[in-house]
């Protein structure tokens, strides 16, 4: 009997590790009408209406990498934190997030966004979690990792910046619908971990970003182990680990272009 996992794919055997009896539901189809089982037969509850579709990032060697949740650190690079009127003294990182299903994958066209006037973007080195944990060593953190991919943190700096004079979260200055178009994500065993390496943003072919991962304050290993005393992750959370300095507007038909070295590119077109 066939089983369905979290990324929507119908297998014949649980995952490794997961009980007979545990969560996973069989699938059994009737007439038109999909009913839902936990292994050991018991009825689930149907769903009132359609499950929302996983989120998934294509991986350069082939297959997707399904995606969880999506984590961001802010004031990552000491300059740019400069530019945004901070101080960029080594303080504990701090964090904000946006919907999965806020990617834009696949080179796809990244829709202007309503309620702003003043779209930035933000270029940045992704990690793919694949193994889950909390109070992680620093030491370990990197066993964690899967993999990277070069990703923008979209923002809505008007409203971002709204929200900061008056003390209010940033979530709707992050977190609106396209705000991450992401690369492809390409596993540590093709690249291995890059910790430095040039980081760089062209819009229209022109070159608004540049900097190198050795730059960013809080290193990979430290903020995964940081936030994983925070939150547990989990296989498929991500984490956007900053931004470089240049960030500026961006308008409907600019053409964004970036690179992590060793990592891959992205590209996305606001429409």
């Amino acid at each position: 009997m066939p089983q369905l996992f979290p990324d929507g794919a119908a297998r014949g055997t649980a995952p490794a590790g997961h009980a007979v009896g545990g969560a996973y539901p069989i699938r059994r189809r009737t007439a038109k009408v999909l009913h839902l089982f936990t292994p050991s037969g018991v009825p689930m509850p149907e769903f009132v209406f359609p499950a929302p579709t996983p989120v998934a990032i294509p991986v350069a060697e082939g297959g997707a990498f399904p995606v969880r949740r999506v984590f961001c650190v802010g004031r990552n690079y000491a300059a740019h934190a400069r530019e945004m009127g901070s101080d960029p003294d080594r303080e504990p990182p701090f964090f904000f997030m946006k919907p999965a299903d806020a990617l834009v994958t696949g080179g796809a066209d990244t829709p202007y966004p309503p309620a702003t006037s003043d779209l930035h973007h933000e270029m940045e080195l992704v990690v793919g979690i694949g193994e889950g944990g909390a109070d992680i060593a620093e030491a370990d953190a990197l066993a964690h990792v899967w993999g990277y991919a070069a990703g923008l943190d979209l923002t809505r700096r008007d409203l971002q910046g709204q929200a900061k004079k008056e003390g209010k979260p940033w979530d709707m200055g992050k977190g609106f619908d396209h705000s991450g178009p992401i690369g492809l994500m390409v596993p540590v065993a093709r690249i291995g971990h890059p910790a430095h390496g040039r980081i760089a943003l062209k819009v229209n072919g022109k070159l608004r970003q540049s900097s190198d991962l050795a730059n960013m304050i809080w290193s990979v290993p430290e903020t995964v182990a940081y936030l994983s005393r925070l939150v547990r992750l989990a296989p498929g959370d991500l984490i956007f680990t900053g931004t470089p300095e240049g960030v500026a507007a961006v308008s409907r038909g600019d053409l964004l272009e970036g690179e992590v070295e060793g990592v891959g590119t992205i590209r996305t077109r606001v429409v």
